[in-house]
């Protein structure tokens, strides 16, 4: 999910996800099945969370809609492959990204309608999520063709979670505009909001965007979360100043998420998690 160039071809290739020896997750998927039963009853249409750095955290639901569906679909069919093969899984992968989703769809919609069972993945996370698989499920409602999402990893969750900054209510807005004007107007809004706001940034804009918050933002508080559940994982907070700083001597390498609250201060104080959501945030 969180990379901004990404190839689309068919032949098998090694991601940069960390991948663990596979016998163990194997046989826990054995044993799982076989103690308590598979509900094997997927709707037509299954997206699947992919791990965003570990193959470890692949839940058991996750390897088993990937086993018993009869097509994949596959942001990058390359990454899917590999992660098939780790597996030890063979289907036929489709892909479907954002430069053929809208001449694709047709065809996926028709499929699902003859009965085939679709399983979605994208190159990691969750589908829909900054990654192809909203136009999916929207005809899916359209046509009432039955759909599940599988709960699994995402950079957004996990960076939250793992900020220290107050996570009711948060924003989350994708990746940053790569032009520099319109980074700036992004993070103005984000910044007259007052609350925690969630982005992803490339590694080679992260010091150009520190500054630029130093300039918008200069007391806010920010986390820049760096190789997510990755051997280099790193949560790193500060001020604007502090981080740009940092990073200026160490740059950043690997994938960004970009964690910051202009009010944390006096968020924090007001912040309780017996707190009701409100329901528009719910």
């Amino acid at each position: 999910m969180n990379g901004e160039n990404r190839d689309h071809g068919d032949q098998s290739v090694s991601p940069d996800t960390e991948w663990p020896d596979d016998s163990p997750l194997l046989n826990e998927v054995a044993s799982f099945e076989a103690k308590v039963g598979v509900d094997r009853c997927f709707p037509l249409l299954t997206l699947v969370s992919t791990p965003i750095g570990n193959l470890g955290d692949l839940t058991l639901r996750a390897i088993e809609a990937l086993k018993v569906c009869d097509v994949v679909i596959a942001e990058d069919t390359r990454r899917a492959a590999n992660l098939l093969g780790h597996l030890k899984i063979r289907r036929p992968l489709v892909s479907f990204h954002e430069h053929n989703e809208e001449r694709r769809l047709p065809e996926l919609i028709r499929r699902l309608k003859i009965g085939e069972r679709l399983a979605m993945v994208t190159d990691a996370g969750t589908p829909s999520v900054s990654d192809p698989g909203y136009r999916l499920v929207r005809a899916c409602i359209d046509e009432k063709i039955a759909y599940t999402v599988l709960p699994g990893p995402s950079a957004v969750v996990t960076a939250i979670a793992g900020s220290g900054l107050p996570p009711v209510p948060f924003v989350f807005g994708g990746f940053l505009p790569s032009s520099g004007s319109g980074r700036r107007a992004e993070l103005r809004r984000a910044a007259s909001a007052g609350m925690t706001s969630l982005y992803f940034e490339s590694p080679h804009r992260l010091s150009a965007c520190l500054s630029d918050l130093e300039v918008i933002a200069p007391s806010a508080r920010v986390c820049v979360a760096r190789e997510l559940t990755k051997i280099h994982e790193e949560y790193r907070q500060g001020t604007p100043s502090e981080l740009h700083a940092y990073y200026l001597v160490n740059p950043a390498r690997g994938e960004i998420t970009l964690v910051f609250n202009p009010n944390e201060t006096t968020v924090k104080k007001n912040y309780s998690e017996k707190m009701p959501i409100p329901r528009n945030l719910a």
